[in-house]
């Protein structure tokens, strides 16, 4: 084989890969809905899974006095009327329901739907069906009674908290009493330029009596099927629930929930998520402390829930529950400030080993240049500086075929009807030439996983999301408006061609000079940040294979004057 035949489907095995992975994101048949769409919810409507159930008894409880999920008692009954508490930061716009302290809406201030209409923000959470979120929190209490769960009606102090100039932090207290005796607060915090939301809720037992019981958190989202499109790169992201069992996370997928039912595990170190395309929603326990956790799909819903283990508050003790909430973009700075892991729910699949260290490589560089663009072109720059040495192999390589062309195209006139004796004959040419053709197969396999890395972090990474480059290209994470990259991409692929050997074959000629019109196809809806990088990357190897091709010829004039 040649290299540019091995370039040619190397090419076109990336290209393959990169499809197969956007478009088989959620394979397989799916069943036939039977069930009608979900209706409109109010915050306080019941359903079979409206309460996290568990049993009082150590016996029905795992390590810990864990409680178990099994078949809950009847709900309480609703709350109605209930008011609602506004909560703006310099990054966030929350509701808060005061039935149960539940977070019903979360606009992202800095994150408009298009760039083009900053007004038409980014809605994480919502009461709309079709946009459906909520976190939910409470207490469940063994026993009979009135318990602080998501349906309890919470009091608050004001209906309005607003973060002001020189303040950095907003507390939110919610109260919710019983006429026994148990007080119970639960307290929001909102820092500046953070999505990170602290919750606390804190049991004050002032009966005669112990209380006994555990405090739960979920998420319901919204989880139906997805139309793809390949106009919007967003429709290919896994857009669902994603759980961590304190070593690896698992992405549920919609079917295999409503196939196989609920999905449960224990952890002491885990948490749940609702995830899309650059953002998620999720509710993190404190690390160390045992946690059920549960992943459940009601007709378009998800409900993902995490609760505690079960414990026991004396008379005139109190106890403190606590969790961290993240509700906004996949920062990786502040997921990673919530957990380590959680900045695992930047989906750079299984190249996550590369694309980590190159995130880091272009977020430093960012942080030089404050150009998301430019930093692309820098950090291209350096991987071709890295594996320069091994593209010089291949480059030589494609050199000296390129110089043996008229020679091996007399072979294929000469032989034409013996093949047997022409490859014979080539084989004795790269022989006396001391030319390898197979040289550059080892460089191509070893960049592909860096190329395919760095595909992801430009695809994946929120930061990119809506950032300027220069010029027209207002927005990296979209396709190039006026497909000026794209064509400049092809000219590029064009042009080399020319400083590559031809193919002798006329099947791969006619390949070849269909490629660069496949691929400007191919990247023409690509976001403008890969296509930054594609034509880049070629610009700079055009540029190398230019200057071996000249030394190599250098070269032959001097052994042919020799």
């Amino acid at each position: 084989m040649d290299n540019q035949r091995l370039l040619t489907w190397g090419l076109f095995i990336i290209l393959a890969w990169m499809t197969y992975q956007t478009w088989m994101i959620d394979y397989g048949p799916r069943p036939v809905e039977t069930q009608e769409a979900v209706e409109p919810l109010a915050v306080g409507d019941q359903d079979t899974e409206a309460l996290p159930a568990f049993a009082d008894t150590d016996e029905g409880a795992d390590a810990g006095g864990l409680p178990a999920l099994e078949p809950e008692r009847p709900d309480a009954p609703a709350a109605t009327a209930a008011a609602t508490i506004i909560v703006r930061t310099d990054v966030l716009e929350v509701e808060i329901s005061s039935e149960g302290g539940t977070l019903q809406k979360a606009s992202l201030l800095k994150y408009p739907v298009a760039k083009d209409d900053p007004e038409n923000l980014v809605v994480l959470l919502s009461t709309e069906p079709r946009d459906l979120g909520l976190i939910q929190s409470g207490l469940r209490q063994a026993g009979e009674g009135p318990e602080a769960n998501h349906q309890a009606l919470f009091v608050a102090e004001a209906s309005r908290y607003e973060l002001r100039d020189g303040q950095d932090e907003i507390v939110v207290p919610l109260r919710w009493v019983d006429n026994a005796g148990i007080t119970v607060e639960k307290t929001y915090r909102f820092r500046r330029g953070s999505y990170i939301i602290g919750l606390e809720q804190n049991i004050a037992n002032r009966s005669a009596a112990d209380w006994r019981g555990a405090a739960y958190t979920r998420i319901q989202r919204r989880n139906g099927e997805v139309e793809r499109s390949m106009f919007n790169v967003d429709t290919y992201s896994f857009d669902g629930p994603e759980v961590y069992d304190g070593e690896k996370t698992e992405k549920l997928k919609r079917d295999d929930l409503i196939d196989d039912g609920p999905f449960d595990l224990q952890s002491d170190n885990g948490w749940v998520a609702a995830i899309q395309h650059h953002f998620l929603s999720a509710a993190v326990p404190p690390a160390g402390e045992e946690q059920r956790y549960r992943v459940a799909q009601k007709n378009d819903v998800a409900t993902l829930t995490a609760i505690g283990g079960a414990v026991t508050v004396p008379p005139g003790s109190d106890k403190t529950f606590a969790t961290t909430l993240f509700v906004g973009p996949k920062l990786q700075v502040q997921l990673e400030q919530v957990a380590p892991s959680l900045k695992l729910t930047v989906d750079y699949g299984w190249l996550t080993i590369i694309s980590q260290p190159l995130f880091w490589l272009l977020s430093k560089i960012h942080s030089l240049v404050a150009n998301w663009g430019v930093a692309i072109i820098l950090v291209t720059v350096l991987i071709k500086i890295l594996f320069y040495k091994l593209t010089q192999s291949s480059g030589r390589s494609m050199a000296k075929m390129r110089e043996l062309q008229p020679r091996m195209q007399a072979l294929q006139e000469r032989y034409k009807d013996d093949r047997q004796a022409l490859s014979q004959a080539m084989m004795d040419l790269y022989k006396r030439e001391k030319v390898n053709p197979a040289a550059g197969c080892l460089p191509i396999l070893v960049q592909m996983p860096f190329f395919l890395a760095f595909y992801w972090v430009l695809l994946e990474s929120v930061e990119m999301r809506q950032a300027p480059f220069a010029l027209w290209i207002t927005d990296l994470s979209a396709r190039d408006p006026y497909f000026i990259l794209p064509l400049i991409m092809g000219a590029a692929m064009l042009l080399q061609q020319k400083l590559n050997p031809a193919p002798t074959d006329p099947v791969q000629a006619k390949v070849m000079q269909i490629m660069p019109i496949m691929f400007t196809g191919f990247f023409a809806f690509f976001p403008s940040g890969l296509v930054l990088y594609w034509v880049t990357n070629t610009v700079l190897s055009i540029a190398q294979q230019w200057r071996i091709n000249k030394v190599v010829e250098q070269e032959s004039k001097k052994a042919k004057s020799g």
